[in-house]
């Protein structure tokens, strides 16, 4: 796929070392999903969501959420007109294509809320009025690690309205240096070239959305969203939810490999990104949270594709 790899390659061009969860954010994107973002400050989070924007040619909105952000401030508010007599609706931060909600845990409940309602039905509701949001309308929010000044967890119900969670982590030593040396040649976010316009990014989300996923790979996904919900270490498994994101974020991996058709390693490829967010483990289950899970979709055969 030319227009995936020129994606990308333009990505990578600012992003370094990042390359699988380049691919990620861009099969949420192609999925239709939200993004969810979970790590330390500093280690490229803003810049990629900086750089999709501008590489997908999308009008993106930033808000550094503190615990002074209001709802008004996400959904807008209306404002009386002196000239007409009558209110006028100013828009909020939230009606754009890609929407950085930075550091959402630290924000309200009211707050989280408002973006919530944008986030699950593609509207702000103003003064009784419903109003649509762009489409498409993406959500790139980050999270500090619980326990961070400041920060609070953000509720099991949000966290399901993410397709996906991922973690950047520290460069290596060798893509640090290439990073400073980026910067030098004035290689930066604002040098991020589009790739795609808004009509060719619809199109590639409609292809992927037409990927065929046969009646034994929707048995298998199912299977394994099922035995989350039956592990003795964990309290609540995936919801329903969990199956739809899996499937259609397999529908986009097979797409971006050149298929019109899900395979097991499609499912395979993002499994842990789509579910582990998801999911509530019991307390006594302390530690190899990524090894019980591991284990777990290994206990659930694939089908054999023929």
């Amino acid at each position: 796929m030319k227009q995936v790899e020129a994606i990308v390659s333009e990505v990578r061009s600012v992003m370094v070392g990042k390359d699988e969860a380049v691919v990620k954010t861009l099969l949420a994107i192609l999925a239709g999903g939200h993004i969810l973002m979970e790590d330390i400050p500093g280690v490229g989070k803003t810049t990629l969501a900086v750089t999709f924007s501008k590489v997908l040619g999308l009008s993106y909105r930033r808000v550094q959420f503190t615990p002074d952000v209001l709802p008004s401030d996400i959904t807008g508010f209306s404002v009386y007109d002196r000239n007409t007599g009558e209110f006028r609706y100013q828009p909020g931060a939230v009606l754009c294509n890609l929407f950085l909600a930075d550091e959402l845990n630290r924000a309200t409940s009211r707050t989280q809320s408002a973006l919530l309602e944008a986030m699950e039905e593609g509207q702000v509701t103003v003064d009784g009025q419903s109003r649509p949001v762009p489409q498409p309308f993406i959500v790139l929010a980050t999270q500090n690690p619980a326990g961070a000044k400041g920060t609070q967890l953000l509720p099991d119900s949000q966290l399901d309205r993410f397709m996906i969670r991922l973690s950047l982590g520290y460069p290596t030593p060798e893509e640090e240096a290439e990073m400073i040396r980026r910067k030098q040649q004035g290689k930066t976010v604002q040098t991020a070239q589009a790739v795609v316009d808004l009509d060719g990014l619809a199109r590639m989300r409609a292809e992927a959305a037409q990927v065929f996923v046969k009646d034994n790979l929707i048995d298998y996904i199912v299977r394994l969203v099922s035995a989350t919900r039956n592990h003795p270490m964990i309290r609540q498994g995936g919801s329903p939810r969990a199956s739809l994101a899996l499937t259609a974020m397999a529908k986009a991996a097979a797409w971006v490999n050149g298929r019109d058709y899900v395979v097991p390693a499609d499912v395979r490829m993002i499994f842990r990104d789509v579910m582990e967010h998801r999911l509530i483990w019991a307390p006594e289950c302390t530690a190899g949270r990524a090894s019980l899970l591991r284990d777990l979709f290994k206990q659930v055969t694939p089908p054999q594709i023929k």
